[in-house]
């Protein structure tokens, strides 16, 4: 990807034990300008753990190369 964008999403579906969960999502845009999503899944948005958590899971399933920028 030659960019991501990383962004924590407030739902009005939120976990009632937590107000602060919302949808950590990342869209990647390739070279040519295609946007794709790359990641969605439940978290804490300013948690780092979270944040690290869905880094992880998108190296072990494959991912192999980091975008050239990313913007959170």
């Amino acid at each position: 990807y030659a960019y991501w964008w990383a962004d924590g999403v407030y739902t009005q579906l939120r976990a009632e034990d937590d107000p602060r969960m919302c949808l950590l999502v990342i869209i990647g845009v390739t070279a040519e300008g295609k946007k794709e999503i790359v990641a969605v899944t439940d978290g804490l948005r300013e948690s780092k753990a979270s944040w690290l958590e869905i880094l992880r899971d998108l190296r072990d399933r494959g991912l192999q190369e980091a975008p050239l920028l990313a913007i959170g």
